[in-house]
Protein backbone atom coordinates (compact mmCIF):
# COMPACT_ATOMS: atom_id res chain seq x y z
CA UNK A 1 0.00 0.00 0.00
CA UNK A 2 1.15 3.54 -0.80
CA UNK A 3 2.11 5.68 2.18
CA UNK A 4 0.29 8.99 2.57
CA UNK A 5 0.90 11.71 5.17
CA UNK A 6 -1.66 11.27 7.91
CA UNK A 7 -3.12 8.00 6.64
CA UNK A 8 -1.71 4.55 7.43
CA UNK A 9 -3.57 2.31 5.00
CA UNK A 10 -2.38 -0.92 6.61
CA UNK A 11 -3.70 0.21 9.99
CA UNK A 12 -6.94 1.39 8.41
CA UNK A 13 -7.44 -1.91 6.58
CA UNK A 14 -6.88 -3.86 9.80
CA UNK A 15 -9.40 -1.67 11.62
CA UNK A 16 -12.03 -2.10 8.90
CA UNK A 17 -11.45 -5.86 8.81
CA UNK A 18 -12.37 -5.91 12.49
CA UNK A 19 -15.20 -3.36 12.65
CA UNK A 20 -16.77 -3.57 9.17
CA UNK A 21 -15.54 -6.80 7.55
CA UNK A 22 -18.26 -6.67 4.89
CA UNK A 23 -17.30 -3.19 3.70
CA UNK A 24 -13.97 -3.73 1.95
CA UNK A 25 -13.59 -6.33 -0.79
CA UNK A 26 -10.01 -5.73 -1.97
CA UNK A 27 -6.69 -3.98 -1.24
CA UNK A 28 -7.09 -0.33 -0.30
CA UNK A 29 -5.54 2.56 -2.16
CA UNK A 30 -5.94 6.26 -1.45
CA UNK A 31 -5.01 9.77 -2.54
CA UNK A 32 -5.08 13.10 -0.77
CA UNK A 33 -7.77 15.39 -2.18
CA UNK A 34 -6.12 18.75 -2.92
CA UNK A 35 -7.67 22.12 -2.20
CA UNK A 36 -8.50 21.70 1.48
CA UNK A 37 -6.88 24.07 3.97
CA UNK A 38 -8.00 22.45 7.22
CA UNK A 39 -9.05 18.85 7.79
CA UNK A 40 -7.31 16.30 5.58
CA UNK A 41 -9.53 14.53 3.07
CA UNK A 42 -8.65 11.40 1.10
CA UNK A 43 -10.29 9.42 -1.68
CA UNK A 44 -10.25 5.74 -0.80
CA UNK A 45 -11.07 2.68 -2.90
CA UNK A 46 -10.84 -1.11 -2.78
CA UNK A 47 -11.10 -1.32 -6.57
CA UNK A 48 -14.87 -1.73 -6.44
CA UNK A 49 -16.21 0.77 -3.91
CA UNK A 50 -15.24 4.41 -3.39
CA UNK A 51 -15.25 6.36 -0.14
CA UNK A 52 -13.92 9.57 1.34
CA UNK A 53 -12.03 9.64 4.64
CA UNK A 54 -11.74 12.78 6.79
CA UNK A 55 -9.28 13.36 9.64
CA UNK A 56 -7.88 16.43 11.46
CA UNK A 57 -4.78 18.22 10.16
CA UNK A 58 -1.30 17.27 11.26
CA UNK A 59 0.38 19.23 14.04
CA UNK A 60 -1.09 22.30 15.72
CA UNK A 61 -4.85 22.00 16.20
CA UNK A 62 -7.00 24.81 17.58
CA UNK A 63 -9.13 23.92 20.57
CA UNK A 64 -12.69 22.75 19.68
CA UNK A 65 -11.85 22.64 15.97
CA UNK A 66 -11.57 19.56 13.74
CA UNK A 67 -14.04 17.47 15.77
CA UNK A 68 -14.70 14.36 13.71
CA UNK A 69 -17.55 13.18 15.95
CA UNK A 70 -19.51 16.41 15.47
CA UNK A 71 -18.95 16.40 11.73
CA UNK A 72 -20.03 12.75 11.48
CA UNK A 73 -23.05 13.37 13.70
CA UNK A 74 -24.49 16.29 11.75
CA UNK A 75 -24.03 14.61 8.36
CA UNK A 76 -25.69 11.44 9.63
CA UNK A 77 -28.56 13.44 11.16
CA UNK A 78 -29.25 15.34 7.94
CA UNK A 79 -29.35 12.19 5.81
CA UNK A 80 -33.15 12.04 5.92
CA UNK A 81 -33.71 15.70 5.10
CA UNK A 82 -33.74 17.72 1.87
CA UNK A 83 -30.18 18.88 2.59
CA UNK A 84 -27.89 16.85 0.29
CA UNK A 85 -25.18 15.07 2.30
CA UNK A 86 -23.07 11.93 1.78
CA UNK A 87 -23.99 8.65 3.47
CA UNK A 88 -21.69 8.01 6.43
CA UNK A 89 -20.15 4.56 6.89
CA UNK A 90 -17.96 4.68 9.98
CA UNK A 91 -16.72 6.89 12.80
CA UNK A 92 -13.50 6.04 14.64
CA UNK A 93 -12.70 8.13 17.71
CA UNK A 94 -9.61 6.11 18.65
CA UNK A 95 -6.54 8.18 17.64
CA UNK A 96 -4.33 5.11 17.83
CA UNK A 97 -5.69 3.59 14.59
CA UNK A 98 -4.30 6.08 12.05
CA UNK A 99 -2.96 8.75 14.43
CA UNK A 100 -6.17 10.78 14.78
CA UNK A 101 -9.95 10.29 14.90
CA UNK A 102 -11.56 9.93 11.47
CA UNK A 103 -14.75 9.05 9.69
CA UNK A 104 -15.57 7.34 6.42
CA UNK A 105 -18.38 8.31 4.04
CA UNK A 106 -19.50 7.49 0.54
CA UNK A 107 -17.92 9.31 -2.38
CA UNK A 108 -20.64 11.39 -4.03
CA UNK A 109 -20.61 12.27 -7.73
CA UNK A 110 -19.96 15.93 -8.40
CA UNK A 111 -17.27 18.59 -8.71
CA UNK A 112 -16.12 21.13 -6.12
CA UNK A 113 -15.99 24.36 -8.13
CA UNK A 114 -12.93 26.17 -6.78
CA UNK A 115 -11.80 28.14 -9.85
CA UNK A 116 -12.94 29.64 -13.14
CA UNK A 117 -11.52 26.53 -14.80
CA UNK A 118 -14.09 24.46 -12.87
CA UNK A 119 -17.01 26.70 -13.87
CA UNK A 120 -15.88 27.29 -17.45
CA UNK A 121 -18.14 24.54 -18.77
CA UNK A 122 -21.29 26.12 -17.33
CA UNK A 123 -23.47 28.06 -19.74
CA UNK A 124 -24.77 31.33 -18.23
CA UNK A 125 -28.21 29.86 -17.61
CA UNK A 126 -26.62 26.82 -15.94
CA UNK A 127 -24.44 29.06 -13.76
CA UNK A 128 -27.52 30.99 -12.67
CA UNK A 129 -29.30 27.77 -11.73
CA UNK A 130 -26.30 26.44 -9.77
CA UNK A 131 -26.03 29.67 -7.77
CA UNK A 132 -29.76 29.72 -7.06
CA UNK A 133 -29.70 26.12 -5.90
CA UNK A 134 -26.65 26.88 -3.79
CA UNK A 135 -28.48 29.59 -1.86
CA UNK A 136 -31.65 27.48 -1.76
CA UNK A 137 -29.75 24.64 -0.07
CA UNK A 138 -28.54 27.07 2.59
CA UNK A 139 -32.14 28.18 3.13
CA UNK A 140 -33.22 24.53 3.29
CA UNK A 141 -30.61 23.82 5.97
CA UNK A 142 -31.84 26.76 8.03
CA UNK A 143 -35.41 25.47 7.76
CA UNK A 144 -34.58 22.06 9.29
CA UNK A 145 -35.95 21.70 12.82
CA UNK A 146 -32.93 20.61 14.91
CA UNK A 147 -35.10 18.62 17.33
CA UNK A 148 -36.70 16.66 14.50
CA UNK A 149 -33.33 15.25 13.39
CA UNK A 150 -31.90 14.63 16.86
CA UNK A 151 -29.74 17.77 16.93
CA UNK A 152 -31.62 19.72 19.59
CA UNK A 153 -28.55 19.56 21.84
CA UNK A 154 -26.01 20.19 19.06
CA UNK A 155 -25.20 23.69 20.31
CA UNK A 156 -26.25 26.57 22.55
CA UNK A 157 -27.99 29.13 20.35
CA UNK A 158 -28.59 31.62 23.18
CA UNK A 159 -25.81 34.19 23.04
CA UNK A 160 -24.29 32.41 20.02
CA UNK A 161 -22.81 35.42 18.22
CA UNK A 162 -21.37 36.94 21.40
CA UNK A 163 -19.64 33.63 22.09
CA UNK A 164 -18.46 33.47 18.48
CA UNK A 165 -16.80 36.87 18.79
CA UNK A 166 -15.08 35.73 21.99
CA UNK A 167 -14.23 32.29 20.63
CA UNK A 168 -12.52 33.55 17.51
CA UNK A 169 -10.50 35.98 19.58
CA UNK A 170 -9.27 33.01 21.62
CA UNK A 171 -8.48 31.13 18.41
CA UNK A 172 -6.53 34.14 17.21
CA UNK A 173 -4.54 34.30 20.44
CA UNK A 174 -3.77 30.57 20.16
CA UNK A 175 -2.16 31.14 16.75
CA UNK A 176 -0.82 34.66 17.09
CA UNK A 177 2.83 34.76 16.11
CA UNK A 178 3.14 38.19 14.42
CA UNK A 179 1.66 41.69 14.37
CA UNK A 180 -1.74 41.93 12.65
CA UNK A 181 -2.65 45.64 12.35
CA UNK A 182 -6.34 46.40 12.78
CA UNK A 183 -7.48 42.99 13.94
CA UNK A 184 -7.83 43.93 17.62
CA UNK A 185 -9.82 47.04 16.68
CA UNK A 186 -12.11 44.92 14.49
CA UNK A 187 -12.69 42.46 17.30
CA UNK A 188 -13.50 45.21 19.79
CA UNK A 189 -15.95 46.92 17.43
CA UNK A 190 -17.71 43.63 16.67
CA UNK A 191 -18.07 42.84 20.35
CA UNK A 192 -19.62 46.24 21.04
CA UNK A 193 -22.45 45.76 18.51
CA UNK A 194 -23.49 42.10 18.59
CA UNK A 195 -26.99 41.77 17.05
CA UNK A 196 -29.85 39.71 18.48
CA UNK A 197 -30.58 36.53 16.52
CA UNK A 198 -33.99 36.26 14.87
CA UNK A 199 -34.07 32.48 15.18
CA UNK A 200 -31.89 29.48 16.03
CA UNK A 201 -31.02 26.97 13.30
CA UNK A 202 -28.44 24.41 12.30
CA UNK A 203 -25.56 26.41 10.85
CA UNK A 204 -22.88 24.97 8.59
CA UNK A 205 -20.16 27.38 9.66
CA UNK A 206 -18.28 27.52 6.33
CA UNK A 207 -20.93 27.51 3.60
CA UNK A 208 -19.58 28.33 0.14
CA UNK A 209 -19.62 27.00 -3.41
CA UNK A 210 -16.47 24.91 -3.12
CA UNK A 211 -17.72 23.19 0.03
CA UNK A 212 -20.41 21.64 -2.14
CA UNK A 213 -20.36 19.21 -5.05
CA UNK A 214 -21.99 20.36 -8.29
CA UNK A 215 -23.37 18.05 -10.97
CA UNK A 216 -24.30 19.09 -14.50
CA UNK A 217 -26.40 16.04 -15.42
CA UNK A 218 -28.67 16.54 -13.63
CA UNK A 219 -27.79 20.15 -12.86
CA UNK A 220 -27.67 20.79 -9.13
CA UNK A 221 -25.92 20.47 -5.78
CA UNK A 222 -25.29 16.79 -5.00
CA UNK A 223 -23.71 17.22 -1.55
CA UNK A 224 -22.71 19.75 1.08
CA UNK A 225 -19.31 18.94 2.58
CA UNK A 226 -16.93 20.15 5.33
CA UNK A 227 -19.24 20.34 8.35
CA UNK A 228 -16.44 20.72 10.91
CA UNK A 229 -17.72 24.12 12.15
CA UNK A 230 -21.42 23.22 12.25
CA UNK A 231 -23.53 23.89 15.34
CA UNK A 232 -26.81 25.50 16.41
CA UNK A 233 -26.81 29.25 16.13
CA UNK A 234 -27.70 32.36 14.16
CA UNK A 235 -28.39 31.57 10.48
CA UNK A 236 -27.16 35.00 9.38
CA UNK A 237 -23.66 33.91 10.44
CA UNK A 238 -23.79 31.45 7.54
CA UNK A 239 -25.19 34.03 5.14
CA UNK A 240 -22.59 36.63 6.13
CA UNK A 241 -19.75 34.20 5.47
CA UNK A 242 -21.37 33.14 2.20
CA UNK A 243 -21.38 36.79 1.14
CA UNK A 244 -17.67 37.15 1.93
CA UNK A 245 -16.84 34.08 -0.16
CA UNK A 246 -19.10 35.25 -3.00
CA UNK A 247 -17.83 38.82 -3.21
CA UNK A 248 -14.29 38.18 -1.91
CA UNK A 249 -11.76 40.99 -1.86
CA UNK A 250 -12.32 42.23 -5.42
CA UNK A 251 -10.15 41.89 -8.47
CA UNK A 252 -9.82 39.21 -11.13
CA UNK A 253 -7.10 37.41 -9.17
CA UNK A 254 -8.98 37.50 -5.86
CA UNK A 255 -7.58 34.57 -3.83
CA UNK A 256 -10.77 34.22 -1.77
CA UNK A 257 -13.13 33.60 -4.71
CA UNK A 258 -10.45 32.55 -7.25
CA UNK A 259 -12.52 34.60 -9.67
CA UNK A 260 -15.36 32.06 -9.61
CA UNK A 261 -18.04 34.59 -8.72
CA UNK A 262 -17.32 36.46 -11.98
CA UNK A 263 -18.50 33.43 -13.96
CA UNK A 264 -21.03 34.63 -16.58
CA UNK A 265 -24.53 33.95 -15.34
CA UNK A 266 -23.75 33.93 -11.62
CA UNK A 267 -26.13 36.36 -9.88
CA UNK A 268 -24.94 39.29 -7.79
CA UNK A 269 -24.52 39.03 -4.04
CA UNK A 270 -27.56 41.26 -3.53
CA UNK A 271 -29.71 39.00 -5.73
CA UNK A 272 -28.73 35.88 -3.81
CA UNK A 273 -29.27 37.56 -0.44
CA UNK A 274 -32.72 38.71 -1.58
CA UNK A 275 -33.55 35.16 -2.72
CA UNK A 276 -32.51 33.79 0.67
CA UNK A 277 -34.56 36.40 2.54
CA UNK A 278 -37.65 35.71 0.44
CA UNK A 279 -37.30 31.97 1.00
CA UNK A 280 -36.67 32.06 4.77
CA UNK A 281 -38.47 35.20 5.88
CA UNK A 282 -35.35 36.26 7.78
CA UNK A 283 -34.68 40.01 7.82
CA UNK A 284 -31.27 40.88 6.35
CA UNK A 285 -31.10 44.59 7.13
CA UNK A 286 -28.25 44.10 9.63
CA UNK A 287 -26.34 41.62 7.47
CA UNK A 288 -23.36 43.99 7.27
CA UNK A 289 -22.36 43.18 10.86
CA UNK A 290 -22.33 39.48 10.01
CA UNK A 291 -20.25 40.17 6.90
CA UNK A 292 -17.72 42.08 9.01
CA UNK A 293 -17.62 39.24 11.52
CA UNK A 294 -17.11 36.76 8.67
CA UNK A 295 -14.06 38.69 7.47
CA UNK A 296 -12.70 38.56 11.03
CA UNK A 297 -13.42 34.85 11.40
CA UNK A 298 -11.84 34.01 8.05
CA UNK A 299 -8.78 36.08 8.92
CA UNK A 300 -8.39 34.08 12.15
CA UNK A 301 -8.88 30.76 10.35
CA UNK A 302 -6.20 31.63 7.80
CA UNK A 303 -3.87 32.90 10.51
CA UNK A 304 -4.23 29.51 12.22
CA UNK A 305 -3.39 27.73 8.98
CA UNK A 306 -0.43 30.08 8.45
CA UNK A 307 0.78 29.21 11.96
CA UNK A 308 0.54 25.47 11.22
CA UNK A 309 2.48 26.07 8.00
CA UNK A 310 5.28 27.85 9.89
CA UNK A 311 5.40 24.88 12.28
CA UNK A 312 5.59 22.33 9.42
CA UNK A 313 2.13 20.95 10.15
CA UNK A 314 0.49 21.31 6.72
CA UNK A 315 0.27 18.82 3.86
CA UNK A 316 0.06 19.85 0.21
CA UNK A 317 0.89 22.92 -1.87
CA UNK A 318 -0.10 26.58 -1.61
CA UNK A 319 0.15 27.10 2.13
CA UNK A 320 3.04 29.54 1.82
CA UNK A 321 0.61 32.15 0.41
CA UNK A 322 -2.04 31.83 3.10
CA UNK A 323 -0.44 34.29 5.51
CA UNK A 324 -0.54 37.14 2.99
CA UNK A 325 -4.35 37.00 2.87
CA UNK A 326 -4.92 37.86 6.53
CA UNK A 327 -4.24 41.63 6.40
CA UNK A 328 -6.60 42.30 3.44
CA UNK A 329 -9.36 40.35 5.23
CA UNK A 330 -8.91 42.43 8.36
CA UNK A 331 -9.08 45.62 6.30
CA UNK A 332 -12.24 44.42 4.55
CA UNK A 333 -13.83 43.57 7.89
CA UNK A 334 -13.13 47.03 9.29
CA UNK A 335 -14.48 48.60 6.09
CA UNK A 336 -17.67 46.53 6.26
CA UNK A 337 -18.23 47.49 9.89
CA UNK A 338 -17.66 51.17 9.08
CA UNK A 339 -20.43 50.96 6.49
CA UNK A 340 -22.77 49.46 9.11
CA UNK A 341 -22.08 52.39 11.46
CA UNK A 342 -22.69 54.90 8.65
CA UNK A 343 -26.07 53.30 7.91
Amino acid sequence: MTELPGLDLDALAAHLDTTRPELVTGPLSAELIPGGRSNLTYRLTDGTHRWVLRRPPLGHVLATAHDMSREHRVISALAGTAVPVPHTELLCTDPEVIGAPFYLMEQVAGTPMRSRADTAGLRPEQAATVAERLIDVLATLHEVDPDSVGLGDFGRPEGFMARQVARWRKQLDASRSRELPGIDELHTALGAAVPTAQRATIVHGDYRLDNTLVTTDPLGISAVLDWEMSTLGDPLSDLGLFVVYWQGLGGADDPITNGVSATPGFPSTDALVARYAARTGIEVGNLGWYVAFAYFKLAVVLEGIHYRFTQGGTVGAGFERIGTLVAPLVAAGNAALSEVKED
